[in-house]
């Protein structure tokens, strides 16, 4: 079911304004940051299309007996090892983290176009990104950034084009087959978008009959397809509408081409921030965290961003709380306001 009308006389963030923001965000994503080509190992929808592989490393026996996958990282660690050495083995302007990242989520990677020049990267996630940066190569400018779609995260991992994906990265079991997961460090949910004039108030029967916007690849997707087969979505509901990055489905959402869109309550928050005419609609249907994903068999990698995240949680001064007041309090309601989840790690002999 198609929205009756393009929805009109928006101001501020909202309706020009926002597709503008959009928009800019899109043309910036095509000229000022490499997008990491596809090599045909990820596909269209579904948790699936993110790339499914062989498990290796310690924590490919976890995934196989997963039920908290957040959970399911290693102890953190300062140790040196081989994925660590190669990192710093690079040689020039070379000797870089190369980070995933996304450049069009408001407040957790993105281009302000009205910050003049070049527009530099900045978020929450930008700022974990430099954060691990600092940590290992001793400079926290010393980070390569690659803008990845949301279903070739986990492809551009396996194919060794990024070190880490640091982009509101859901853990979840069906991926910790194919990459590891540092501890989470944001805890979040699926949430319903939808225009404030909307009759639609949440994951219920007010969805029959409409169409919803998800990003491919990505939890919100996988979740509603699940959801369609066993029944638990509402009549009707038609998922054909799936966009790349997650923006696509707000500009999808300002045209009337889209009824809803359903993703991370914390991109969805910062979407409603950037268009004051939409808004969350009920409450969050999933509880999820966000996780630094990396190769499985990574393991001195995945223990070193343990403690740095360890780290940033506990300082008081530049770390957690700070990026997190920075980027996101304002965008959050006060049900998603929280401290960082508490870490739990897999006990190894």
């Amino acid at each position: 079911m198609r929205a009756e009308r393009l929805r009109t006389g928006l101001k501020g963030w909202g309706g020009v304004g926002a597709m503008a923001f959009a928009c800019a965000l899109a043309v910036l994503a095509a000229l000022l940051l490499p997008m990491v080509p596809w090599h045909g190992t990820g596909g269209g929808g579904g948790a699936d299309d993110d790339g499914h592989g062989v498990a290796h490393g310690s924590q490919a026996r976890a995934a196989q007996e997963c039920t908290d996958p957040e959970k399911q990282t290693l102890a953190p660690s300062g140790d040196d090892g081989p994925t660590i050495d190669e990192i710093r083995a690079r040689e020039g302007e070379k000797r870089k983290l190369v980070v995933g990242v996304d450049q069009n989520s408001y407040r957790w990677g993105y281009r302000d176009p009205n910050s003049g020049g070049d527009a530099e990267l900045e978020g929450f996630d930008i700022d974990l990104a430099h954060r691990i940066a600092k940590d290992i190569l001793g400079d926290e400018d010393a980070v390569q950034f690659k803008a990845i779609p949301t279903d070739q995260r986990i492809p551009a991992i396996r194919d060794g084009r990024v070190d880490m994906v640091v982009r509101t990265m859901t853990i979840n079991c069906d991926r910790l087959q194919d990459v590891a997961f540092s501890a989470p460090y944001f805890r979040t949910g699926q949430q319903v978008l939808a225009p404030k004039s909307s009759k639609i108030t949440g994951y219920n029967g007010t969805l029959a009959g409409k169409e919803i916007c998800t990003a491919a690849g990505s939890t919100a997707l996988s979740t509603l397809e699940q959801d369609q087969k066993d029944g638990r979505l509402a009549e009707g509901v038609d998922l054909r509408t799936t966009v790349p990055n997650q923006l696509d489905c707000l500009v999808r959402l300002q045209l009337g081409e889209v009824d809803a869109v359903v993703t991370d309550g914390a991109l969805a928050a910062s979407q409603a921030a950037q268009d004051p005419t939409v808004e969350l609609k009920g409450d969050a249907f999933t509880t999820e965290y966000y996780g630094v994903a990396m190769k499985k068999d990574a393991d001195d990698l995945v223990r070193r961003v343990n403690r740095v995240l360890e780290e940033w949680r506990a300082d008081r001064a530049g770390g957690w709380q700070h990026s997190y007041e920075e980027w996101l309090s304002e965008t959050m309601d006060e049900a998603a306001k929280s401290l960082p989840p508490t870490p739990q790690y897999l006990r190894t002999s």
